[in-house]
């Protein structure tokens, strides 16, 4: 814990942002960071709660162990908070960033909603370390002799590849974009994360003995059999990148399109990268539709007010929810409850209980989404429907699976998916159906969040060491 009367005598502070109206001229983070005393305040507010549900399995599923780095931070002892923090979270910068915090929604001060800042201090004990120089890599002083390929750099394959590394195998990683980080690369945009945190991390890593592969895509441009003949074991960690289809017409009309792409591709843009083949998509000057309601949409609108969009519209099937939830019945999990992101906030317009029935168009181009109201069980209602005027449609209603075209079809049969695609695994062991191939992250869960990607890639890295030298020292 921090102080003993912390919580009655400091109020929560959060990081500050910068005006929408400056923020929006640039993609860079726009959070001001709290100072070091600030964040020892913010860390003093932890309690002694007696159980910590913020570090339990309805809090942070990395089990974090807050309330201790809290006392650390309280104390001073900044180096040795982060050397707990690390213990159980390899990339605490990331999560620190662009985790939705669940932490703070199951603290027991959330109960008068005042959780601890958790995710600032998080944030600070990392950036410190390196700003101190006290994260350097830590290369394992023996060797295996075992050989890891790990499919996939986005943060479940990065947390595998340092864990089985320090533990003394030789670790490929083979990535199919020129970048390590996947989604957190391209995917989330660079307003949310810098990605020189990346690469910092990547350089670490290095050090320690990883060797990252660029413009490999297994199963098409190498065989998922000959990573498996060269490897000891090897773990997917591909992601889940398949799109979930809205079931309407019109999809084809020119000004619509996934969500993904439109995001990478501005990423790649921020980063300095070649945008690809595809045409580009751009939200200058038109009016915008973003369909779905989720952290994906969230950041289809924010770029879009970056790119000089005249007008976003988000639309979301869910009623709007409750402005407060009901404490007694919902903590400490996560509530479902009426929340504005910082894109929303820079003037989105944002429409509730709205079902999406087509896309309307001129010469094959957009020029509308068809729209109704929908009753408790979101069926359209008659007599409801309305039209909002559109130039660019982007459709972000989450992910289905893996793509189903690469490994997976090289595999057939031999690999044995679940019954939402995704490649069947338990979490004890990590095993797929394939003699020594393991899956860990969004392949094997879904589509989750960050912090679930680090948990299961460190996992899996335990599984595997475990499974090539009978025993193993990592953490579970």
């Amino acid at each position: 814990m921090g102080k003993v009367t912390g919580f009655l005598e400091i109020d929560r502070q959060e990081q500050k942002y910068q005006p929408a109206s400056d923020r929006i001229r640039h993609f860079k983070e726009f959070t001001i960071p709290l100072n070091d005393q600030e964040v020892a305040n913010q860390a003093a507010r932890c309690m002694d709660c007696g159980i910590p549900f913020c570090h339990g399995p309805t809090g942070c599923p990395v089990n974090n162990q807050i309330p201790d780095w809290n006392d650390l931070v309280f104390q001073g002892d900044w180096d040795i908070a982060l050397r707990n923090l690390h213990s159980t979270n390899n990339f605490p910068e990331f999560t620190g960033r662009i985790c939705p915090a669940p932490c703070e929604e199951a603290c027991t001060l959330n109960l008068e909603d005042i959780p601890v800042n958790i995710k600032s201090v998080e944030q600070a004990i990392a950036d410190k370390g390196f700003e101190q120089g006290w994260i350097v890599p830590e290369p394992s002083a023996t060797k295996t002799g075992k050989a890891v390929a790990i499919i996939g750099s986005g943060p479940a394959g990065m947390a595998a590849a340092q864990q089985l590394a320090r533990a003394g195998h030789t670790v490929h990683v083979y990535e199919r974009e020129p970048r390590a980080g996947g989604l957190l690369r391209y995917g989330i945009p660079d307003f949310k994360m810098e990605k020189h945190y990346i690469d910092r991390r990547v350089e670490q890593m290095e050090g320690e003995g990883v060797t990252f592969h660029y413009g490999v895509n297994v199963g098409v441009t190498v065989s998922m059999e000959e990573l498996t003949e060269r490897h000891d074991a090897v773990i997917l960690c591909a992601g889940a990148e398949r799109p979930r289809d809205p079931g309407v017409t019109g999809m084809e009309l020119e000004g619509c399109h996934w969500a993904m792409p439109y995001l990478v591709q501005q990423n790649r843009r921020v980063g300095g990268e070649p945008e690809g083949d595809e045409a580009p998509i751009w939200a200058g000057g038109k009016h915008v539709v973003v369909i779905g309601g989720g952290d994906t949409a969230s950041d289809c609108v924010g770029t879009a007010f970056r790119q000089g969009a005249l007008s976003v519209t988000q639309l979301d099937i869910r009623p709007i929810p409750p402005l407060k939830e009901d404490k007694l019945t919902v903590w400490p999990y996560w509530p479902t409850k009426f929340r504005t992101s910082s894109s929303q906030a820079e003037g989105a317009e944002r429409e509730f209980s709205a079902a999406t029935l087509s896309l309307v168009g001129e010469d094959g181009t957009v020029t509308g989404v068809k729209c109704a109201r929908v009753d408790e069980k979101r069926r359209p209602i008659e007599g409801t429907e309305f039209i909002l005027r559109a130039d660019l449609v982007l459709a972000a209603i989450g992910f289905s699976g893996p793509l189903l075209e690469t490994y997976i079809a090289e595999a057939g049969d031999k690999l044995e998916l679940d019954g939402r695609t995704n490649v069947k695994a338990n979490t004890d062991d990590y095993k797929t159906s394939l003699d020594k191939v393991f899956a860990a992250g969004d392949v094997r869960k879904g589509q989750s969040l960050v912090v679930w990607a680090i948990r299961e890639g460190r996992q899996a890295a335990r599984a595997v060491d475990e499974f090539l030298t009978g025993s193993t020292d990592l953490p579970r």
